[in-house]
This record gives structure tokens, C-alpha cells and sequence, in this order.
């Protein structure tokens, strides 16, 4: 692993642990060079799954994708990344068992979880994923929700 630091390639490994319900490691190290501690984490690497665009198309799954849409729709928002990816891994552990997902059906379970999580996350996100075209739009959206 390099140290991202000074960049030598010789850490020691100074803690392990196992998180996310087991489904990745964590791990604490120290660069044998310059000292520096940084965590690092494994998964298991898992492309099972393709999603289906709304033009027909198939493309890979990927989970920095649903990341950049969910941390934009939370920016500024008392939500910390952590949240952010038990999100990612709940959406995920329901879409693996299905082989293929449609974007569409991907969309909406996020909004389903920014809905319960936080709602101007919510606002956001659906303006962007249903391409809100003027201010009735956000205004119907708001006034969906529950109080």
C-alpha cells in the first residue's frame, strides 16, 4: 500500500477490523518511511450486477456513481459520509440479488432513502434525477412530503 503521504510503498499494519456487517475490513497503518498513519479498506469485489438505461442501454454498476449522486444530494447537510454509505450498501445488498437493475428502479430507491434520511437531500436529488424543468415542480415535490 502506498503511504499517500510521502508515497513509499512499505506500511505496517497496525490495526484490523472488520465492518459494515462484514462485508469489508478496515485497516489502520503506519508507513515505514515518514510515519504517517492512514486507514485503508477492502471489499470484496462484487460487478454482478449491470444497470439498464432508460435508452436500452447496459453499462456496469458502479458504486462511486450512486456515491457522487448521494454526497451532492447532501452536501451541506448534517449527514455524515458514514450514513452515506450504509445507504450505498443497503441499495446495494437489495439490487445484487437481482442480476440486472433498471436505472430507473435505482433512482427511485434512493429517493426512497433520501425521503426517510433527510428531505432537502430528497428536493435535491429528485430535481436532478426526475429533471425538474421549472419551480412548480420543486413546489409539488415539497408539498408531497410528509410534515
Amino acid at each position: 500500500m502506498r503511504c499517500p503521504e510521502c508515497q513509499h510503498e512499505e506500511d505496517k499494519v497496525l490495526e484490523t477490523r472488520v465492518v459494515r456487517d462484514g462485508a469489508a475490513i478496515r485497516r489502520r497503518r503506519q508507513c515505514a518511511a515518514c510515519g504517517h498513519r492512514f486507514t485503508t479498506y477492502e471489499y470484496v469485489e462484487a460487478t454482478s450486477f449491470e444497470v439498464e438505461k432508460k435508452d436500452g442501454r447496459r453499462e456496469p454498476y458502479q458504486r462511486e456513481k450512486l456515491l457522487t449522486g448521494v454526497m451532492r444530494a447532501c452536501e451541506k447537510r448534517p449527514i455524515s459520509r458514514a450514513t452515506i454509505e450504509e445507504v450505498a450498501d443497503e441499495i446495494e445488498r437489495e439490487l445484487f440479488r437481482s442480476g440486472t437493475v433498471k436505472a430507473v428502479d435505482l433512482g427511485r430507491r434512493v429517493m426512497e432513502r433520501l425521503r426517510e434520511l433527510d428531505p432537502v437531500a430528497y428536493v435535491r436529488f429528485a430535481s436532478v434525477y426526475l429533471n425538474f424543468s421549472d419551480i412548480q415542480q420543486f413546489l409539488d415535490t415539497i408539498q408531497e412530503m410528509p410534515e
